[in-house]
């Protein structure tokens, strides 16, 4: 009996690096994960040794391929984006340690080129905004604090790369320095309209165009792996950043669909189709995938603390010993009691975009408790959500009609029954939550030829379950006005708020 092809996504996030082996139909065969240090030199500064990224994502990926029942067609990379790595062009040395999407020590270069009145032509080019969230900062500070490096990088000897790149790199042994347009247009360096690295851009923020990888479709040829690194030559057919690829992996093919993935952060997503549309709410125009050289574009806003927040009750406070107990803890109030946690522990992000709002809790009183605190965290969520689902509404003149979710948080129950009710809209959660994953590994299949197409797949997509919105108008009216003052008054403390 003939096997069905085997895919490899190799899953690099925030917190672990993943390997999943899927069959075609998209069954999840064996899921291989290994955690690796959150360093936290300076307060803002958040950083990964990428020694740690390499090691334990080749570690997961081979012990995902020692699964395999048979060959695997093809792999696919799906990374934490935005996240930085300079490294040495002869040794694959490191320069330093990577600088993490999360970091906000360039905070004030950006505060420095906004004022300056560079925003509104980086925001034409890039679809993004003026933040320490993106690379071109990290890379310029990479360049100017490590002795010797710009010196070094103007003469040809550096590389750097979002994740998904140095992973590449070190897979095909040193051959192949390659990005895809997703990864590459999240770094503000990159014209999404042209498809290019933009001159005019490199010379703004200091970056030599010789560190820059080449930039390809999302599913293309990235060469084989080296026989001395998995002791087989398998062919990377993917790069796609993580939130890029979940909306694969949710089958949001059509113009209008929205997913959001509620990991250490969460991030919201819809599919704009064929042309970028400019927000008017600070959300993030960004590439979806690009396909056969023709590229569909998305929306994007961002929530810097999703289970990162749940981590904080868990290690910063005590309050709980697993991220599971919080279900029962919110379960256990019968209404929110007013108390609300604006998780602004590294900033806000969309539609606020600001780097100095810090974290702020509202409505205690002496009745206050543990479970209260535990179900502000998860409503802070909720609320956040709403705000990025109605922006993109407002965006797009269509105020979408389902979010498709997933990402670990949403195995609790409560917490999207409780997503639905805040954000009025239904709630779709289907079987496997691995979306980011399986889209890696679907776009690999698709160059592996596979599939004939994406939009082939859309049928197979099922949800496990539905959350259907289950509160009065006017209830949500009130929780939603609340959460208002609660940020507003959380910006208004922000020290140079924008």
């Amino acid at each position: 009996m003939t096997k069905t092809p085997q895919l490899l996504a190799i899953d690099q996030g925030t917190t672990s690096s993943r390997a999943i082996l899927f069959d075609s139909a998209g069954n999840s065969l064996h899921v291989a994960q290994q955690e690796f240090a959150q360093l936290y030199p300076a307060d803002g500064w958040v950083e990964h040794d990428p020694w740690d990224i390499w090691s334990s994502a080749l570690a997961v990926t081979r012990e995902a391929l020692a699964a395999a029942d048979g060959p695997v067609a093809s792999i696919g990379i799906t990374n934490q984006r935005e996240t930085a790595v300079v490294w040495d062009r002869a040794s694959g040395e490191p320069i330093y340690n990577a600088i993490v999407w999360q970091d906000r020590r360039t905070a004030d270069t950006c505060q420095r080129l906004r004022q300056a009145g560079h925003e509104q032509e980086v925001s034409a080019r890039t679809g993004l905004l003026l933040d320490p969230y993106f690379s071109a900062t990290k890379i310029a500070w990479l360049l100017d604090h490590v002795e010797g490096a710009r010196a070094r990088a103007e003469n040809g000897d550096l590389a750097f790369g979002t994740v998904d790149t140095f992973l590449l790199w070190h897979l095909t042994g040193g051959k192949v320095h390659a990005t895809d347009a997703t990864n590459a247009s999240r770094t503000l360096l990159f014209n999404i309209h042209q498809q290019a690295w933009d001159e005019t851009l490199l010379a703004l923020f200091e970056v030599p165009s010789s560190v820059l990888p080449q930039v390809r479709d999302s599913a293309a040829d990235f060469g084989t792996t080296d026989t001395a690194v998995l002791n087989q030559s398998i062919a990377v057919g993917a790069l796609v950043g993580d939130q890029q690829a979940a909306l694969v992996g949710q089958a949001c093919f059509a113009p209008g669909m929205l997913k959001s993935t509620y990991g250490t952060g969460c991030f919201a997503v819809l599919n704009s189709g064929d042309k970028p549309l400019a927000s008017q709410h600070r959300l993030l125009t960004t590439v979806a995938y690009r396909l056969a050289g023709q590229v569909t574009y998305a929306l994007e806003g961002s929530i810097f603390m999703a289970g990162a927040t749940v981590q904080w009750l868990r290690d910063g406070l005590g309050l709980i010993g697993s991220a599971g107990e919080t279900d029962g803890l919110a379960r256990s109030l019968d209404f929110s009691r007013g108390v609300y946690l604006v998780p602004a522990f590294t900033g806000l992000g969309a539609p606020h975009w600001n780097p100095h709002a810090r974290g702020a809790l509202f409505g205690m009183t002496r009745d206050t408790g543990p479970a209260d605190l535990a179900r502000a965290a998860l409503e802070s969520v909720c609320y956040q959500s709403e705000e990025l689902i109605r922006a993109m509404g407002n965006d797009s003149g269509q105020h979408p009609k389902v979010l498709r979710i997933d990402g670990g948080m949403m195995q609790n129950d409560w917490l999207a029954q409780r997503l639905a009710d805040i954000s009025g809209i239904t709630v779709e959660r289907p079987g496997l939550l691995e979306t980011t994953a399986l889209g890696a590994a679907r776009l690999a299949g698709l160059q592996a030829g596979v599939f004939d197409s994406l939009e082939s797949l859309a049928g197979t997509w099922q949800a496990e379950r539905e959350f259907v919105p289950g509160i009065a108008s006017g209830e949500r009216q009130q929780l939603l006005a609340g959460w208002q003052r609660a940020v507003a008054a959380t910006l208004q403390f922000a020290p140079t708020a924008d």
